[in-house]
């Protein structure tokens, strides 16, 4: 969460408690269903993520988990692998395992990993979230789901008309919690925890843990195993950062260099929808195809552009900010941050989007020279340094340290512009 008032870039770091390390090499060796062992392994998963290795034992020995983490390092599964294995062992329908997330993306893709890994015996997910048919959604409920994933806006409408009952869940997962209360969710989510029992294992995931989450999950936890790995305020070691300073009207011709030079998916970043939607033209007149997703396309239309990228209909996706953390696509070789972000945690989510799961990947930052002040101060907040490249691609010799601008210049123009609005109406509005 942001403080009002404080520069977005100079927010505090979160609390850091150290990374619990686990022996576990395989998946092979944890104590699951043989059913459940030999759907990881039909589905490609045989060596865990670190994050993985560690929450995973102690989710299933049933404590309640608190993990921070980058993005990208698997925390879905970290958490579905217990709570299907939870479900196997109960015979009895209803909502059982309940996820709270933040966006409908990031929804749709958590209840796409259980479908492929729950068993034919096992009931459907239900998928909770604005901007899709109520009918669906209510008739997987009523035939038994047991598993339900939901941003709590929705949640909260269906609990208001009464028509879920949370009573008999017995996991509850808060994935992304940062990112949900940045978007104003905590009153929905106080309200959705309050009707859920009290008797129940609770598993916290977050990027970030601040002093407003650290809050929520000590009233929300029970003597919790705490997980830390790695900076959260940093981008994967495994992403190559590189910044080109470009002038104005270069853009688009360095763009389609770098997706010329770099094979594989590639994502870029837009601050506006105006300009994702011209980005996208653009590529798509030159032949490259692409799609684009941000807050004027229908529920329809994102699935179609996000689907299509998963499957190779298309090579690049353009998008706002609000979809950073709403794509999970393996082997997105090429992040472009054809705008910067407005602050740095987005830059973070931005860049997760590559080199996930051990994999490698670049990052791109294209900026003018008027930004400059704006790069270094983006640098200075997240602790790292973009290597400085020409239009062509080449290293420049020149380090931009010799002519970084006094901290002193920095425009006071970085407030974060967040009002307290209801959740789901938020997260349209910062998409433009």
């Amino acid at each position: 969460m942001r403080v009002p008032g404080q520069p977005a870039y100079l927010r505090s770091a979160p609390v850091n408690s150290g990374q619990q390390e686990s022996k576990m090499q395989s998946f092979s060796e944890l104590s699951i269903s043989p059913s459940l062992k030999k759907r990881l392994t039909a589905a490609r998963f045989s060596a865990p993520t670190p994050v993985q290795a560690a929450a995973i034992p102690q989710a299933l020995g049933g404590k309640d988990v608190i993990a921070t983490a980058q993005t990208g390092t698997g925390k879905t599964l970290a958490f579905l692998i217990p709570v299907m294995e939870k479900l196997s062992a109960q015979e009895a329908a209803g909502i059982a395992a309940l996820v709270l997330v933040p966006t409908r993306e990031l929804a749709m893709q958590v209840v796409a990993q259980y479908d492929a890994l729950r068993s034919k015996q096992a009931q459907p997910a239900a998928l909770v979230v604005g901007g899709l048919p109520e009918g669906r959604q209510l008739d997987a409920i009523r035939r038994g789901a047991q598993f339900v994933v939901a941003t709590p806006g929705r949640l909260e409408d269906y609990m208001d008309r009464k028509l879920v009952s949370l009573a008999g869940v017995k996991t509850l997962v808060l994935d992304e919690a940062d990112r949900m209360l940045d978007m104003g969710f905590l009153p929905a989510i106080r309200r959705i925890v309050s009707v859920v029992p009290k008797e129940r294992q609770t598993l916290c995931f977050s990027a970030t843990m601040d002093g407003t989450i650290a809050q929520l999950v000590r009233d929300y936890t029970r003597n919790p195993v705490r997980l830390s790995f790695g900076s959260t305020l940093k981008p994967s070691e495994n992403v190559r950062l590189q910044a080109f300073e470009v002038a104005d009207g270069e853009k688009p011709e360095l763009l389609s260099r770098l997706l010329n030079k770099e094979a594989g998916r590639c994502l870029i970043f837009s601050r506006t929808k105006r300009g994702a939607e011209r980005i996208a033209k653009s590529l798509n007149r030159q032949g490259i195809n692409a799609a684009k997703i941000h807050g004027d396309r229908s529920q329809s239309q994102r699935i179609a552009a996000l689907t299509g990228f998963q499957g190779g209909q298309y090579r690049v996706l353009v998008a706002t900010d609000v979809a950073a953390r709403g794509i999970h696509v393996q082997d997105i070789a090429h992040v472009i941050n054809y705008d910067l972000p407005e602050v740095a945690e987005n830059f973070i989510h931005r860049v997760g989007r590559t080199g996930r799961a051990g994999e490698r990947g670049v990052a791109s930052t294209l900026f003018v020279r008027e930004q400059r002040t704006e790069l270094f101060q983006l640098e200075r907040a997240l602790g790292i340094r973009m290597e400085r490249m020409s239009m062509n691609g080449e290293p420049c010799e020149k380090s931009a340290r010799t002519h970084r601008p006094s901290m002193e210049r920095i425009p006071a123009t970085f407030a974060p512009r967040l009002v307290p609005l209801p959740g789901e109406f938020l997260q349209v509005q910062m998409e433009g």
